[in-house]
């Protein structure tokens, strides 16, 4: 869990990030720990509301207001961003880190050609002339799998459909050539087909341009086909992190095994899906110790009473369980 490994890209190390009202405050992110390697697609999973979403914006440093990082490092290529200035960050963004946002439609300016929407991103991070800026854009347009580019160059966002939104916005994304690309649910409004392109258009972007990704998602499937590692986020917390093979076959915490039964069934002859009981619990009404002891049918009396630690169990891989104490 320590920082210096020459591997890690990132390195999220107690991120803790709060949305505050007079004396009150919701801990949306609540000391949570992950790493990104070099050259890895990481898996962020959870339900609507976890925090998934918030945990990108704190990388980012786009927490919207009255949210803000409260506590803990982000360190990517030796620097913390958590302690870096506005000006800095807007050094980072789009040139070392691209994001590829839920919403194509509301994420792209509806008024700009999509050609000038790639552009800008070049022009405000390298020093080129504009037709170079044009001929990198051509260029992302077709490796993002676009035909007649030229012509795409010049559309507006609403003549295009979702899909083909979405590939503008990892073109602008990866135009740059960041170290890290974090997608955030970038597959949520897309049908079957389109999905399956767009996955693969990542999965081969992330191999071209030796770049790392954070994947943001509620599908395991997803990250099954995608992923290295993968992190379950629950109510704030990442309640496990483990390598995408072993956690598919032998899931660690209590939570983990409900979501893969409860999308895939559990092993043996029986076929029906079981659904884990109760619901998530909103931020301002979180129990006490552990907080998915409501609703798992291990929970001892410990659980209720105290949040419990990381518990390494092998090579990347640890769990926050008291099934696994020493």
């Amino acid at each position: 869990m320590g920082f210096a490994d020459n591997n890690r890209l990132l390195n999220v190390f107690d991120l803790r990030t709060s949305f505050s009202a007079d004396s009150f405050a919701l801990h949306a992110v609540d000391n949570i720990s992950f790493y990104i390697k070099k050259g890895e697609i990481y898996g962020l999973v959870g339900e609507s509301g976890c925090g998934k979403t918030i945990t990108a914006l704190s990388i980012m440093k786009l927490v919207p207001p009255p949210g803000e990082i409260v506590g803990g490092h982000i360190f990517f290529e030796d620097r913390d961003l958590a302690t870096l200035s506005d000006r800095d960050m807007e050094k980072i963004r789009g040139d070392r880190i691209g994001m590829v946002f839920q919403e194509p439609m509301t994420s792209l300016n509806p008024v700009l050609r999509v050609g000038e929407q790639i552009e800008e991103t070049l022009v405000a991070h390298k020093n080129i002339s504009k037709e170079e800026s044009k001929s990198r854009s051509i260029e992302l347009l077709r490796q993002v799998g676009f035909d007649k580019t030229e012509k795409k160059y010049l559309q507006y966002p609403h003549q295009l459909s979702g899909g083909q939104r979405q590939r503008i916005l990892i073109a602008i994304a990866v135009s740059c050539n960041p170290s890290l690309v974090i997608a955030d649910e970038p597959t949520t409004a897309l049908d079957v087909a389109t999905e399956n392109k767009i996955l693969s258009l990542l999965k081969e972007l992330v191999s071209g341009y030796g770049m790392s990704m954070l994947f943001i998602t509620h599908n395991l499937n997803i990250i099954k086909r995608l992923g290295q590692r993968i992190g379950i986020m629950y109510a704030g917390r990442i309640l496990e992190q483990n390598i995408v093979d072993d956690f598919f076959n032998e899931p660690l915490h209590p939570y983990s095994k409900g979501l893969l039964a409860s999308i895939f069934g559990i092993k043996g002859n029986e076929k029906r899906l079981k659904a884990i009981p109760g619901s998530v619990p909103r931020l301002s009404e979180l129990p006490t110790g552990c907080k998915f002891h409501p609703r798992c049918s291990f929970a001892m009396p410990l659980c209720r009473e105290e949040e419990p630690p990381i518990r390494e169990i092998g090579n990347e891989k640890w769990v926050r369980c008291f099934l696994y104490q020493n």
